[in-house]
């Protein structure tokens, strides 16, 4: 991963930045954040966590990551997705007219425009490299545990949600590798959120905490 790394324009070395943003409880479960029935895979009973935390500030912030970009999907989050949101394009437009990048071994194909399939690791250092706007994650918890086993984010946007759930799928999981990151930009919102914005910076620095 390269350590210098340009704020909007992808990284200082040329390419596309791969951006995950992720809603996350303090115990770093990421799943079904924002309705009841959007994943309740391996019986999580706690879909819609978010919904009684929202405030303008957490609005404005979501309302700017709207912006129009490409992105990068796991099958799954590709799945819910195209169901729902090509039938609500006016409260996400770019959604519609962004490519849809999907990595999956059983899908080759969808009717909602612009989605592009794609296979392995391989693949997507390859799109990394092409010419294009920066690249976003939602969801995506599989795809996100291959995206950091082969340190292949170069920014984390976190909206840390102030409770725990015990159980439900982990942005972070046990392919994670060491890396050190850097805040770019901190929000605390009215109802406790925190919007904490990271950049890939380097190698872990160990030392001894001298008193």
């Amino acid at each position: 991963m390269n350590e210098n790394m340009s704020a909007r324009g992808g990284s200082a070395f040329g390419g596309r930045k791969i951006i995950v943003i992720s809603m996350v409880t303090l115990d770093g479960v990421m799943q079904a954040p924002g309705g009841r029935k959007e994943d309740t895979s391996g019986g999580f009973k706690y879909g819609g966590w978010t919904a009684s935390f929202n405030d303008k500030v957490f609005n404005k912030a979501m309302a700017n990551e709207l912006k129009p970009a490409d992105y990068l999907l796991g099958r799954k989050t590709f799945e819910i997705w195209e169901k729902y949101w090509p039938k609500h394009a006016d409260f996400w437009p770019g959604i519609n007219s962004g490519t849809k990048y999907v990595m999956s071994s059983t899908r080759k194909s969808s009717d909602w425009n612009k989605s592009v399939f794609i296979k392995n690791v391989a693949d997507i250092k390859k799109l990394k490299k092409t010419k294009g706007p920066n690249i976003q994650v939602w969801g995506s918890s599989k795809l996100i545990q291959t995206l950091l086993k082969n340190d292949l984010v170069d920014e984390l946007r976190l909206k840390i949600f102030p409770l725990t759930l015990g159980s439900g799928k982990k942005l972070f999981g046990d392919g994670t590798i060491p890396a050190a990151l850097k805040l770019v930009e901190g929000t605390i919102t009215p109802t406790g959120i925190i919007l904490a914005n990271y950049e890939r910076s380097g190698k872990v620095k160990t030392g001894s905490v001298e008193v």
